[in-house]
């Protein structure tokens, strides 16, 4: 199995609440699109430090967290974020790390926006087909 890429928006979703209230002008939302790693392995969101800066989330609280090649580091937890891909959108936070990394997308937004890894053609897809579903357990 490779390693599966895809395209997702981040939005900051404490600036889109503020356009809902009416603080700020729709235009000022922060937004950037990116090419993430879909990795399973990994429970929430991570971005780099730099990209934090650029969607302007607040670091909430600071977590201790084993790296993949086994290194113990503090992350930063983010505020709420909007994962967007295709027509589908979770609002989660994140793990930010200091360093330059790639953006993984984790279990948590996954199942979130009811999608998966489909390992024999590395895409995404959606776990109920092109419908989104809502599942109680």
């Amino acid at each position: 199995m490779g390693i599966t890429k895809d395209e997702i928006t981040l939005t900051n979703a404490v600036d889109k609440g503020n356009v809902k209230r009416g603080l700020m002008d729709e235009k000022e939302i922060r937004s950037v699109t990116v090419t993430a790693v879909a990795d399973t392995g990994a429970l929430r969101l991570t971005m780099p430090e730099s990209l934090r800066r650029q969607l302007g989330l607040e670091i909430l609280k600071k977590v201790p967290a084993t790296l993949g090649d086994g290194e113990k580091v503090q992350l930063g937890l983010t505020e709420g974020v909007e994962v967007r891909w295709r027509d589908r959108a979770e609002i989660t936070q994140a793990w930010v790390v200091d360093k330059e990394c790639s953006v993984l997308l984790g279990a948590i937004p996954m199942e979130g926006m009811d999608i998966m890894v489909d390992p024999k053609n590395q895409r995404l897809v959606g776990v109920h087909g092109e419908e989104q579903l809502g599942i109680l357990y």
